[in-house]
């Protein structure tokens, strides 16, 4: 009986409210209020100083591929676990439960739509999963999902709709470039927007020069607001260990104009991480449950996790930590569950990598540290 409480109290919390009513090219706000699904201790001390951790994540994908590849890779994995789909998050499950807020980057779909878009059907990967499953979002302690990227859209409009429909019966705050997400934690709100600079249908066009004005003026518009605000990017190039000069004029822009977070996928690799004017810039969280290749040439990928402390509305100071993990529980192949990477040659491998990436970035954070200070 708590649970189907909680689920309309979820529910009745979908209140679309109007920003700028008068400027149709900036962003609608939609408030999903969080609803936590287990008891916590208040972020708040004795002094009443609130300590907020996040959690984000790279790319979320479940589901089959429906393009040309005709991949059914997931659903034999889903099978063998009894169609529960909770065995994808089961390693993970615990880091996410223990936050404030989980953001990850949901590329598919949730429809039941067979219809595929005219300029889509010549693709290889097209993803998608029942709504049924949405549940594997909440249950596990994923609070939040970014909209924006080249596979929200590969069942058409419908698809996207049902997708959006799905993540709000579910009580999942999502953002997308029109539609601000928004997470309270004890009256504390995260505002969340997410930007696509390459083309939806993955065509080959420079997306940033239509969003360098717009990302800017979102911002701005919204900053005041809200104490904390994350901006989720899906940029880049495919297979990429380090960023574009686009990339980092985009992120510093945010920055400039009020981000506290800037979030970045695309690539399927681990990127570097910068700090500038203060602000973590992750620039690509790599893969994290990833169905579209049984065999990915690297599985490896992290869990980026920050600390914001915060007074009477005013962060004082920040810190973060990465989680180090595989994309997979097993070495030989991708079984979907992503688990927490042990082995210390991996882990220096991969310090290793995002250090000598770092050096190419002039704001690279120096170290990668995987505990808390």
């Amino acid at each position: 009986m708590k649970k189907w409480i909680l689920f309309f109290l979820a529910l009745s919390l979908l209140l679309p409210l109007p920003l700028l009513a008068e400027e149709d090219d900036l962003l609608i706000e939609e408030v999903i209020e969080n609803v936590p699904v287990q008891e916590a201790a208040s972020v708040y001390d004795s002094r009443g100083t609130a300590l907020i951790t996040i959690t984000c994540t790279g790319d979320f994908t479940i589901g089959d591929s429906y393009g040309r590849s005709k991949s059914s890779i997931f659903a034999k994995a889903l099978s063998s676990h009894n169609d529960d789909i909770n065995f994808t998050l089961a390693n993970t499950r615990n880091i996410f439960l223990q936050d404030q807020l989980t953001l990850v980057n949901f590329e598919g779909t949730l429809t039941e739509t067979r219809n595929i878009p005219a300029n889509k059907r010549e693709n290889d990967f097209l993803f998608k999963i029942s709504p049924s499953y949405v549940h594997v979002l909440k249950e596990n302690g994923i609070e939040a999902v970014s909209l924006e990227n080249n596979h929200v859209m590969d069942f058409g409009e419908e698809g996207y709709e049902d997708t959006k429909t799905a993540l709000r019966e579910a009580g999942v705050i999502y953002s997308n470039s029109t539609e601000m997400g928004i997470c309270n934690v004890e009256g504390i709100q995260i505002a969340m927007m997410s930007y696509l600079c390459i083309d939806r249908y993955n065509k080959p066009v420079d997306g940033y020069n239509s969003l360098f004005e717009k990302v800017e003026a979102d911002i701005r518009a919204i900053k005041e607001k809200y104490p904390i605000l994350i901006i989720s990017f899906h940029w880049g190039n495919e297979l990429d260990y380090a960023p574009t000069e686009n990339q980092i004029k985009m992120a510093h822009l945010a920055v400039d104009a009020g981000a506290d977070l800037v979030i970045g996928h695309h690539s399927h690799r681990i990127n570097p991480i910068e700090q500038y004017n203060g602000v973590y810039i992750c620039y690509s969280l790599g893969n994290f449950c990833f169905s579209g290749n049984s065999r990915p040439k690297d599985m490896s990928s992290y869990i980026f996790q920050t600390r914001f402390r915060l007074s009477e509305g005013t962060i004082l100071d920040r810190d973060f930590r990465i989680i180090p993990i595989s994309i997979s529980s097993r070495e030989d192949r991708n079984d979907f569950i992503p688990t927490v990477e042990t082995a210390p040659t991996r882990i220096d491998s991969m310090m290793t990598v995002l250090k000598t990436n770092g050096r190419k970035l002039q704001y690279a954070v120096s170290e990668y540290p995987t505990e808390w200070k």
